[in-house]
């Protein structure tokens, strides 16, 4: 088996860990100093019922009540169809490409397992 070269493994790594953050259990939203969505997980779209194109057009105004900038929290989020959840989260300030962003992540505060579950994921839980 070959070894990788230095600068080959970090590229790697990092489409790695952006694979896995895409597909984890968790909702993961980033935006940008005014609150526009710049980028969001799978998960995170499937929760809130959107298309990733969708969801980046929007800001944190559009699907939250009340948004805070804390670091840790909780606030509600309301869903495509209407439907709120409220989302348990943590953010940090980040530097990515040279440009001040927000990264949250969380997951739904009030969330019952069989619940939890966005519709897709419970569509393909069903059908085993």
């Amino acid at each position: 088996m070959r070894k990788q070269s230095n600068v080959a493994q970090p590229l790697v790594q990092a489409s790695l860990i952006g694979e896995a953050i895409d597909a984890g259990p968790v909702l993961v939203f980033v935006f940008d100093e005014d609150g526009r969505y710049v980028a969001a997980n799978q998960q995170a779209c499937d929760e809130l019922g959107y298309e990733r194109d969708e969801l980046v057009t929007l800001t944190i105004d559009d699907v939250a009540e009340s948004p805070e900038r804390a670091s840790v929290g909780r606030m509600k989020l309301t869903r495509k169809d209407g439907s709120t959840f409220v989302f348990e989260y943590r953010s940090q300030e980040a530097l990515v490409a040279g440009l001040t962003v927000y990264v949250a992540v969380g997951w739904p505060a009030d969330e019952v397992v069989s619940e939890a579950l966005s519709p897709r994921r419970r569509s393909a839980r069903a059908r085993g």
